[in-house]
């Protein structure tokens, strides 16, 4: 993993060499065991002897190192593999040059895993390569077992290193899904608070200031401004991306224009998240955000827009509407002829090139976008 591996992924470690020393203990039996069974081999049995026991002490030692963070390092994983390529190593001196098996024989895998684990597949690669050499070369022949064994450590080595990176992977992935379930649950009773508070005397302040009128009316008017930026504020908590996909919330990203535009404006949207591909949202925004540009062109700071997203199935459809004079029949087109594309290259480009349309109605009551996005 690139980024620094998170307590998640150092806990899936953990176990991992919790598991690894069972096998280091079952592989070193195996070992006493056979070479017990095979004392007759050696031409030199004391020395032979001496290092199935030091196989056995290092057995002990590795397993209580491994089991620490703070000595689980690179210079154990080294000294580990060294130690299981020199016992395979003096196998040919302390039996004879024609020998058939080595004395660590599986014990070897102790070192293979603990590197599959750290380093992950390159790791296993790695150690595989060292082992396999390190018992091919003293071989005056090689049969088919010999062939198989190595052919096992080479493909079992970057595997396991493989597995072992994913799960690590996963656990880190669960843990930013669990942080970033429990912070939506967070947003969520806030909202639930504010709503149930601040809003509810936002928006009576609201009211009552334009029942009365004169100075009230001002403060109403300010009111509502606040009511709409928190309810705004409230929703951009949601246009992080989700981590599966590169979706985000659409609706929360368009809630955001009520607070980051000159012009007034009012947003109505479905109740829940509307979630979309990443570029789809970016490219939706862009073109509301044109439109909303062109109200204060054409409008004035003083004009109000009004942005209404509706969610079906298979598509998203967002409308911006204005209070101007309208748009003289045409216009758009003119526009285009001369040379000025902001209409046809941010509005209209960036939704065909989503697959969707863009329609135009306009008249004395205003102007109006309606912006519609397939979602297949």
């Amino acid at each position: 993993m690139d980024h620094p591996r998170a307590d998640s992924a150092l806990a899936v470690e953990d176990r991992l060499y919790s598991a690894l020393a069972l096998v280091r203990v079952v592989v070193t039996i195996n070992m006493v065991a056979l070479n017990a069974y095979r004392r007759e081999s050696f031409s030199h049995p004391t020395l032979a002897l001496v290092v199935v026991v030091a196989l056995v002490v290092w057995t002990g030692f590795a397993i209580w190192l491994y089991g620490r963070r703070s000595t689980r390092t690179p210079a154990l994983l080294v000294a580990d593999l060294a130690i299981a390529v020199a016992a395979i190593a003096v196998t040919p001196w302390l039996k004879s040059e024609d020998f058939n098996a080595t004395i660590p024989g599986f014990w070897v895998m102790g070192a293979l895993l603990a590197w599959a684990i750290h380093w992950h597949w390159k790791g296993g690669l790695v150690a595989a390569a060292a082992l396999s050499v390190a018992d091919l070369l003293p071989r005056q022949e090689i049969d088919q077992g010999n062939y198989g064994n190595v052919f096992l450590v080479l493909i079992g080595g970057p595997i396991v290193g493989y597995m072992c990176e994913s799960l690590q992977r996963m656990a880190h992935e669960r843990d930013a899904a669990e942080h970033a379930a429990a912070a939506a649950e967070e947003r969520t009773r806030l909202a639930r608070a504010v709503h149930d508070g601040v809003l509810q005397v936002l928006a009576m302040v609201q009211r009552q200031g334009a029942a009365a009128g004169g100075q009230w009316a001002e403060l109403g008017r300010m009111a509502g401004e606040q009511e709409r930026g928190l309810r705004s504020l409230i929703r951009q908590q949601d246009t992080v991306p989700t981590g599966s996909g590169g979706r985000v919330d659409l609706a929360g990203a368009l809630e955001a224009m009520a607070t980051a535009h000159p012009v007034r404006v009012e947003v109505a949207t479905p109740g829940g998240a509307v979630l979309v591909d990443e570029h789809v949202a970016t490219e939706t925004v862009a073109a509301v955000k044109a439109c909303l540009d062109n109200v204060l062109a054409h409008v004035g700071a003083e004009g109000a827009a009004w942005v209404l997203a509706e969610s079906a199935p298979d598509a998203i459809t967002v409308s911006v509407r204005d209070d101007g004079p309208g748009m003289a029949p045409g216009r758009v087109d003119e526009a285009a002829a001369e040379g000025r594309l902001g209409v046809a290259s941010s509005i209209r480009g960036r939704i065909e090139g989503l697959g969707g349309t863009a329609t135009l109605r306009s008249g004395e009551w205003g102007t109006e976008w309606e912006l519609s996005v397939p979602l297949a």
